[in-house]
């Protein structure tokens, strides 16, 4: 049977490099990603051992009794490597609910990674925790996102704003941290105005992640002159490239500065597989953006599904 232990500081060493070999960790799961808001939340990530040699990894903080896979992250189920079978994840489940069991964690809520985030198939986990873990489908989001070998063209109403955006002369940059608080700016005040909300990162928070992982974490602006008038920030990671954020003002939403945006984006060597535009569904999944997912199924979007499962913690006799 594995070995469980709880992860702690001295071993962020060795629990990064474990995520740099892994089939289906990203830059998400490295300790100076994960530890930035280490002060919201009460860390209880896992450590998996079998025959004394580290084996996988689970992020995850606790919090009233349930172990969540890691509530500060998009996602973040069991990370394996290339060597991983299925008999040993189905055990390593087992392992984990005896030692959280004993530890009086009672449920969890665990977020699966995404398949088009694995560098090799990956999901040996979802099948383990529904026939070890007796796990439930609690939320299912929807991402919209596209295969960049492809790719979809362009519907009208898309093509249509970018038309809008080169009469206007509007410009696109990859403007980086130095852009950051003019771009902050407008996403600041679009989701104030339109849901009374801030965006999860404050701009020094952003400003910090793009200074530890400039390769994973990039701003690229819509320029109308010196001012900004929309832009995306985009985690790039082996296999996708995700838009945390994408905003644009009222100046830019009128001239058509997301689609020239993207067009521009898109036509770029990326160096991944897949290009995510995130989820367009609110609270458990059930509340369909129509609006935000007509906009980015314009742009050749389609479904992938963002879910989280639940399971009450029974620990061996």
């Amino acid at each position: 049977m594995p070995e469980i232990t709880r992860y702690t500081a001295a071993q962020s060493a060795e629990w990064n490099e474990f995520v740099e070999r892994s089939k289906n960790g990203t830059f998400l799961f490295h300790r100076s990603y994960m530890d930035y808001h280490a002060d919201r939340f009460t860390d209880h990530s896992l450590m998996v051992w079998n025959k004394g040699r580290l084996s996988a990894l689970l992020p995850a903080n606790e919090h009233d009794g349930t172990l969540y896979s890691h509530q500060g992250l998009t996602y973040g189920g069991l990370i394996t490597n290339q060597h991983t079978t299925t008999a040993f994840v189905c055990d390593t489940f087992e392992a984990i609910n005896n030692y959280l069991a004993q530890q009086g964690i009672t449920q969890v809520i665990y977020k699966a990674i995404p398949w088009p985030y694995h560098l090799l198939p990956a999901e040996e986990d979802l099948y383990a925790i529904t026939n070890v873990c007796d796990a439930h489908l609690m939320v299912r989001h929807i991402s919209s996102t596209i295969d960049l070998n492809k790719r979809q063209p362009f519907t009208e109403s898309r093509r249509s704003g970018l038309r809008k955006a080169l009469a206007a002369g509007l410009q696109v940059r990859e403007s980086g941290i130095g852009g950051l608080k003019n771009f902050w700016q407008v996403l600041s005040n679009n989701l104030h105005c339109k849901y009374a909300a801030q965006p999860v990162h404050s701009a020094i928070e952003m400003r910090l992640l793009m200074e530890r992982f400039p390769q994973n974490i990039r701003l690229f602006t819509v320029d109308d002159g010196d001012k900004v008038v929309g832009g995306t920030v985009i985690y790039f990671t082996p296999q996708v490239a995700h838009t945390q954020y994408i905003s644009a003002s009222e100046d830019g939403k009128q001239h058509g500065a997301l689609d020239l945006l993207f067009d521009h984006i898109l036509g770029l060597d990326l160096g991944c597989r897949y290009f995510d535009f995130g989820k367009s569904s609110d609270g458990d999944g059930g509340d369909l953006n129509r609006p935000l997912i007509f906009q980015k199924e314009g742009f050749g979007g389609r479904g992938v599904c963002y879910d989280w499962y639940q399971w009450e913690v029974k620990g061996s006799e």
